[in-house]
């Protein structure tokens, strides 16, 4: 599989990292890679911090003790915005979109970053700004064509039935083009059809893109079927990591996870 998906060297890397709310301790030395191309899992019951660990990945909690290194830089804190600007682009468990916006508006907000032109030229809309504002549209424009969502360019997001909505939200992510990309549950409360077409587009997204794919997922033959790696949490701790056959076999993940009874 490796060799087919073309996998290379780690292009993240988490060192023993701990967070803690107060007294709640969300991770606990928590260590594990992300490799470039590869789509890597991180599942577990609720409250095992997965999310939580997202949010540190991409800035928006900094850790008390261990480290991120990213492309080769390795460091502590980050914001968020210095994660967006590396290249670490975010879906959310929750769906975060500005409802009374068209869908081309909010994919357009993911392209923030790769303007060239200021606030104030882009209001004048002329000459630099309009030239820039042309080329991030035809970048926003092939990526609705790429998910499949023409026929709903124009919709106010409000309009739309969730799976369209979780299927916008994705295409802001890559409108952003980015190295690493974080999905927080994107096939949650979604029906078997809907999976369905967001695995295809994850697979396509990882193939055609070669963007580095790691996601939160509980529906386990979702996982089993994308997933090159997986790392299981529980309690905010690591409990296992492998490919999923392995991960399926480790009796910890079963005991934790799975709910399998054995003897």
């Amino acid at each position: 599989m490796e060799q087919a998906r073309n996998i290379g060297q780690p292009i993240l890397v988490v060192e023993n990292v701990s967070l803690s709310f107060g007294g709640v301790k969300a991770l606990q030395d928590v260590s594990f890679d992300v490799r470039e191309h590869e789509v890597r899992a991180i599942i577990g019951p609720n409250g095992a911090g997965k999310s939580s660990m997202l949010n540190v990945v991409n800035g928006v909690y900094h850790p008390q003790e261990g480290h991120i290194t990213f492309k080769g830089v390795r460091r502590r804190d980050m914001k968020s915005h210095e994660a967006a600007s590396l290249g670490i682009a975010r879906t959310f468990q929750n769906i975060a979109l500005f409802r009374g916006m068209s869908v081309l508006d909010n994919i357009m907000t993911g392209r923030n970053l790769k303007m060239k032109t200021n606030f104030v030229q882009q209001a004048l809309w002329w000459g630099p700004a309009r030239r820039d504002e042309m080329a991030n549209r035809r970048k926003v424009e092939e990526v609705i064509d790429f998910l499949e969502i023409q026929h709903i360019r124009k919709t106010p997001v409000g309009r739309l039935p969730y799976g369209l909505k979780k299927r916008v939200e994705l295409a802001r992510a890559l409108a952003a083009e980015p190295m690493l990309l974080l999905l927080d549950e994107p096939m949650a409360g979604m029906n078997v059809e809907e999976k369905e077409d967001m695995s295809r587009f994850i697979l396509d997204v990882n193939d055609e893109f070669g963007t580095t794919i790691a996601l939160i997922e509980h529906d386990m033959g979702v996982v089993m079927d994308l997933s090159d790696r997986v790392v299981v949490m529980d309690y905010g701790k690591k409990i296992g990591d492998g490919t999923p056959a392995e991960v399926r076999n480790n009796q910890d993940v079963i005991d934790a996870y799975l709910g399998v009874a054995h003897d």
